[in-house]
C-alpha cells in the first residue's frame, strides 16, 4: 500500500522559510488521477488545507496562504516538497503531506514544526 514520509527540519526561525518533503513509496505520484496535498493542524485547532500539487504537476493553493506558498515535486525521487516563506510563529504545527483520489485518502503520520527563535 502507498505510505507517505514527511521530512525537514522541526524548528525554523521567525522571517525564514519552512521547507519540508514528502517521500512517496508504493506508489507513483504521477499516477492518473491523483492529489498530492500539504495539510496542518495548529496546537489546540482544526485541519488547515495548505494546497496540493497533481499527477501532472499543477498546483493549487489556500487563498490564505498562497501568497507565501509554494508546492514541487521531484518525479525521480517520488518526492513533492512544501516551501512556506516568511513564517510566525503562528506558522507552528504538525504538518502532514497526503494523498487523494476518489473515495479515499492517506495520511502520512505528520511531523512537528515550531516557530521560534
Amino acid at each position: 500500500q502507498v505510505q507517505l514520509q514527511e521530512s525537514g527540519p522541526g524548528l525554523v526561525k521567525p522571517s525564514q522559510t519552512l521547507s519540508l518533503t514528502c517521500t512517496v513509496s508504493g506508489g507513483s505520484i504521477t499516477t492518473n488521477s491523483y492529489y498530492w496535498n500539504w495539510i496542518r493542524q495548529p496546537p489546540g485547532k482544526g485541519l488547515e488545507w495548505i494546497g496540493n500539487i497533481d499527477y501532472r504537476g499543477n498546483t493549487r493553493y489556500s487563498p490564505s496562504l498562497k501568497s507565501h506558498t509554494s508546492i514541487s515535486r521531484d518525479t525521480s525521487k517520488n518526492q513533492f516538497t512544501l516551501q512556506l516563506s516568511s513564517v510566525t510563529p503562528e506558522d507552528t504545527a504538525v504538518y502532514y503531506c497526503a494523498r487523494n483520489v476518489l473515495g479515499t485518502t492517506a495520511w502520512g503520520q505528520g511531523t512537528q514544526v515550531t516557530v521560534s527563535s
